[in-house]
């Protein structure tokens, strides 16, 4: 589906983002010191996060970055984080740069449980040390080695995100605001907390078809929150965002976060992997139980439900059976549902947007964001 014309087709304006890849980067050099202090071996450690993170949209940094600029009361319209110079709002890209290390370290993980071989165009961190383990003259298990080193890698880049925030909090009060630290502290834990719960329930045996509510669930708690909502409450947050902001962080965030992850699942079955960088056949191979495929068993006759129970889940899944797959997902009406879903999501989202009090620069750029979240290949 077309981007519908209400929607800026101008690239997102990233703001500050590159302050936070000096952040990032300046991170990644000090804990790599650390940790060749301890061993040369671990050089690979350390290469495996610095070149997966010099990856990504940087879309929850820039959802931060922005929230602050719509709440920052400057007058003039200048010198806040959304400016290419200097921002306004202490701690504001460690916290954007603090939020890119945590979505690395759940990718790193996620990865390992999805079994996924590549991710943005590169092995996964677990097949890239099983597969050295495999050339190597090492003895044990090197499947076992790659997801151990990658659950220890994804734990690095966890806890470093953690430092990060707490760097954000300390220069917020240091410059006087103590209570802007506290509150994006408690935004911070809220999103950690809540996104492990959404992983959980992601995993979960139900014991009974998922129903669409339980799919729901998932897609705001693992993605919708974190991906969006909690970016923007964090850099509100940290500028000192009133009610009837932190109010509108919360609308628009959660369905620009659902309708990002809604496409996410449009993409992982229909998308082009040399675009989306993840082979196309993991999401049926791993058997997801997307909104798609909660939709699909909604309407699906005997015959289509037929494809998708032999399909979903098949590790011998071949490009033959996946486009059986997308067929069933296309004549039963569920492709068209979703996108007419992710339409509907989009225009709430702008219309909360237009009837917030926030300045026009800000505004274009969360226009900008919201149309480079859902309208996009990969």
């Amino acid at each position: 589906m077309l981007a519908p014309t209400s929607i800026r087709t101008t690239p997102a304006p990233v703001g500050d983002v590159h302050r936070v890849d000096e952040a990032i980067a300046r991170t990644l050099d000090a804990q790599a010191r650390i940790l060749l202090d301890v061993s040369p071996d671990l050089e690979p450690v350390a290469q495996a996060v610095r070149q997966r993170a010099g990856g990504g949209k940087r879309l929850r940094a820039a959802f931060c970055l922005w929230a602050a600029d719509a709440v920052a009361t400057d007058d003039s319209g200048t010198g806040s984080t959304g400016s290419t110079d200097s921002p306004t709002t202490p701690g504001v890209v460690e916290a954007g740069a603090a939020l890119e290390m945590f979505h690395l370290g759940a990718l790193v993980h996620d990865d390992v449980m999805d079994r996924s071989d590549s991710r943005r165009g590169i092995p996964t961190v677990h097949r890239a040390f099983a597969d050295d383990h495999r050339s190597a003259p090492w003895t044990g298990d090197p499947e076992l080695y790659g997801h151990s080193v990658a659950i220890l890698t994804g734990d690095l880049c966890l806890t470093w995100s953690d430092d990060l925030l707490a760097r954000a909090a300390g220069a917020a009060t240091a410059a006087g605001t103590p209570d802007r630290a506290a509150a994006a502290r408690a935004v911070w834990e809220l999103m950690r907390t809540q996104t492990m719960a959404g992983q959980f329930l992601d995993l979960h045996p139900l014991g009974r078809p998922r129903t669409l509510e339980d799919v729901a669930r998932v897609v705001r708690y693992k993605s919708a929150k974190y991906t969006v909502e909690h970016p923007l409450l964090l850099g509100a947050a940290l500028a000192g965002a009133s009610r009837e902001m932190t109010d509108f962080c919360s609308g628009f965030g959660l369905r620009v976060g659902e309708a990002f992850q809604l496409r996410d699942d449009v993409l992982g079955v229909f998308g082009d992997s040399r675009e989306t960088g993840k082979p196309t056949l993991d999401d049926v191979r791993e058997g997801k139980r997307t909104v798609l495929v909660a939709q699909a068993a909604e309407t699906a006759s005997a015959a289509q439900l037929a494809v998708l129970h032999r399909h979903l889940g098949d590790d011998d899944l071949d490009e033959a059976g996946l486009q059986q797959v997308r067929q069933v997902l296309v004549d039963c009406g569920a492709l068209d549902r979703v996108e007419r879903r992710i339409a509907t999501l989009v225009e709430e989202s702008l219309a909360l947007l237009a009837a917030a009090p926030v300045r026009v620069r800000s505004r274009e750029a969360l226009v900008d964001l919201t149309g480079a979240s859902v309208w996009r290949a990969a």
